[in-house]
């Protein structure tokens, strides 16, 4: 690892399966190296997969695989800004499609509990935009989806 901070996210045992489709679903990610223990430890063995070195959109994470004590919560997310529906329905359909779950407000768990904010920028515009009517509107609108609707904040906004 070369990166002075690096996000380390805490897996049971599959560190590398989510590295891999983290890379194979988002821009600019891959799966760095992969460190095997060189001992037993309490969540595996010696040989196991013990840390992934990967990034997801440019950014570098350490999945490590550290057993079933800690889970991920809302606490910790990425935030996705999206510049199309279509965009957005990608990175949504596959997360939820590969074992996730849908959750409120453009918000999305993955198979491993790793929370994601797929957020289209026209709503990240519209709510932070000096028309507070209209941003209010927006809010508003978003607070009713899962999934964001481009096409209904883009209206929610007009008025």
């Amino acid at each position: 690892m070369s990166s002075k901070n690096t996000i380390c996210l805490w897996y049971d045992k599959d560190a590398l399966d989510a590295a891999t489709f983290y890379a194979q679903t988002f821009p600019d990610s891959a799966v760095g190296a992969v460190h095997r223990a060189p001992g037993d430890y309490p969540a595996g063995q010696q040989g196991n997969v013990l840390m992934v070195e990967f990034t997801v959109m440019g950014i570098p994470c350490l999945g490590l695989n550290g057993g079933p004590g800690v889970q991920h919560n809302e606490a910790f997310s990425f935030q996705v800004a999206t510049d199309d529906q279509a965009e957005t329905d990608r990175l949504w359909n596959a997360i939820v499609g590969n074992g996730g779950q849908e959750k409120e407000c453009g918000w999305c768990r993955d198979r491993w509990g790793l929370s994601w904010q797929i957020t289209p920028r026209v709503l990240l515009d519209a709510v932070t935009g000096t028309d507070r009517a209209a941003a209010k509107r927006a809010f508003e609108a978003m607070m009713t989806m899962k999934k964001i609707d481009v096409a209904a904040i883009e209206a929610a906004r007009r008025g």
